[in-house]
């Protein structure tokens, strides 16, 4: 049995293994920055349908839907002049969206009773791809 005292990598075979691994990095690295803007739009989309049960028990409870100087903050907190508000309709206050930003709330909305809505990742209306609008109405 030999004993080899110089036992090692040559420059060489490092060279080949660091590029393996950044080939190996340049093609799973942009699939899964890919998934988390996904997640980040589907708990938006989970937000905004939680909101939008808590908006429609307010309905029932008051007869209309909380006025857009109001917000998503009269699912907390009872708005002055609202006898009939039975809530709070959430657990806790309105996060921001995934992004940090607050969800947009108008009424009487656009595109129905209320309209509910995060700017996306640029915070910007409009916005195509990963900076489009998460709405309550499509």
């Amino acid at each position: 049995m030999k004993i080899y005292k110089n036992q090692g990598f040559t420059l060489l075979e490092l060279l080949v293994v660091m590029v393996i691994i950044g080939l190996l990095a340049s093609y799973v690295g942009p699939k899964y920055f890919a998934q988390l803007g996904k997640s980040e739009v589907k708990t938006a989309k989970a937000q905004i349908g939680s909101f939008s049960k808590a908006l429609d028990q307010y309905r029932l409870d008051t007869g209309h839907y909380p006025t857009t100087e109001n917000g998503l903050a009269a699912l907390n907190v009872a708005p002055t002049n609202e006898p009939k508000w039975q809530g709070p309709y959430l657990a806790k206050n309105a996060p921001n969206d995934p992004w940090g930003k607050p969800y947009q709330y108008k009424m009487p909305g656009e595109h129905g009773e209320y309209d509910l809505w995060s700017l996306g990742t640029d915070g910007n209306s409009g916005g195509s791809g990963d900076a489009a609008d998460v709405v309550s109405w499509e």
